[in-house]
């Protein structure tokens, strides 16, 4: 269980509050690799060690970090510009950076983990999206991933995370091979408006057919981001997404956590906000399984997974944040932008790269300490390739 709380070591320092206001052991750690140009996507030295650091205190933490597969990670690149970029990535054009990525990663002890690559591929807000060229998208996924593993030390697991529904392209399109899949994710959001729960788990790739197709090729599945948006505070949808991470083989799931999809971060929701207590609160993960000293082989343990939470709900769930949580208004530091959208199915907003990263500066709001309760432009990237 996690939730993102920021890129940079403000998200670190947050971590600790987060868990305290609900009383359950937090074991995800959430980020993104800012996108502006090249060298932000090869890994900001300063956000990856503190990440690092803060996943080497406790053998049950899983870092997850979400990387771009193109930069400008959040132009508006021309088609027949993204089309060309595409096929030079499938051709080896961006190797180095992303060979440079996992050398960082693996120095700072951060070389086992969850990389969400290309993430809402099957969407339009994004330079690294599917849709203009399955074919060359899928060749590039297959590169970064073979490029990635080749570092010595990495265990790296690779996640698919496209947006749920159809979107732009049915994200079953973008599907680069189960040998370079480790997990099938679905960022899932509150939308469109008036939408049931049960109709997000039958709409055409929704939540049913990413569980069926994640069980069809052997894969666990995730949500490395979901949360409320265009139904307001929506503790219905709090409640739903509990029953079907309970129900399901999921690996990790992480809230986003600011306006307006959160529950800590974002006043605006306070019966999700209880609900989301009630749920998720007063969970302790079990302790790490103690480690036997293997004389007969060098390899390195496989990490513990991320502890889903059990049904153990919290005693006296809170309806509302508590004393001191944060503000119930955005910050202007941390802007929800709206995103460009597909007609109809709105993408949901999230801070722009510079935002949701503090690599060059800490932006966004900093939540006070909640009670706790017991218990780029596109020339650059036509100049890279060429």
């Amino acid at each position: 269980m996690g939730a993102f709380l920021g890129s940079g070591v403000e998200g670190v320092a947050r971590v600790g509050r987060f868990q305290r206001w609900l009383g359950s052991t937090v074991t995800v750690g959430r980020t993104y690799l800012p996108g502006d140009d090249w060298h932000e996507i090869e890994g900001p030295r300063r956000m990856l060690t503190a990440w690092a650091r803060w996943k080497a205190a406790d053998p049950r933490r899983m870092l997850v970090i979400n990387v771009p597969m193109m930069a400008p990670n959040e132009a508006a690149l021309p088609v027949p510009v993204l089309d060309s970029l595409l096929r030079g990535g499938a051709a080896g054009a961006f190797d180095g950076h992303y060979r440079t990525l996992a050398g960082r990663l693996v120095s700072v002890g951060a070389g086992d983990s969850v990389i969400v690559l290309g993430w809402e591929m099957n969407g339009e807000t994004y330079s690294g999206r599917c849709a203009p060229d399955p074919a060359a998208w899928k060749a590039y996924w297959r590169r970064i991933v073979t490029t990635m593993r080749a570092v010595p030390g990495t265990r790296f697991r690779f996640d698919f995370a496209p947006t749920r529904g159809r979107d732009a392209i049915p994200w079953t399109e973008c599907y680069p091979g189960d040998d370079v899949v480790d997990i099938i994710g679905s960022d899932s959001y509150d939308q469109p408006a008036g939408m049931s729960f049960e109709e997000f788990v039958n709409e055409p790739y929704g939540l049913r057919a990413q569980a069926e197709f994640a069980a069809a090729h052997g894969k666990p599945i995730s949500f490395p981001e979901w949360g409320l948006f265009r139904n307001s505070d929506n503790p219905e949808y709090i409640q739903g997404m509990y029953d079907w991470i309970m129900s399901h083989d999921v690996v990790y799931q992480s809230i986003t956590d600011y306006c307006p999809h959160g529950v800590w971060a974002c006043g605006r929701n306070p019966r999700s906000s209880g609900t989301y207590r009630d749920l998720f609160g007063g969970v302790t993960a079990p302790p790490p399984a103690p480690r036997t000293p293997d004389t007969t082989t060098t390899s390195t343990p496989t990490p513990a997974p991320s502890a889903t939470p059990s049904p153990t709900r919290s005693a006296t769930p809170a309806a509302t944040p508590a004393p001191g949580a944060p503000s119930t208004a955005a910050s202007p530091g941390k802007p929800s932008p709206t995103m460009p959208a597909k007609p109809g199915r709105p993408a949901p907003s999230r801070p722009p790269a510079t935002a949701r990263t503090s690599a060059r500066a800490s932006s966004g709001v900093v939540p006070s300490p909640a009670t706790p309760r017991v218990t780029a432009a596109s020339s650059a990237t036509v100049r890279e390739m060429s």
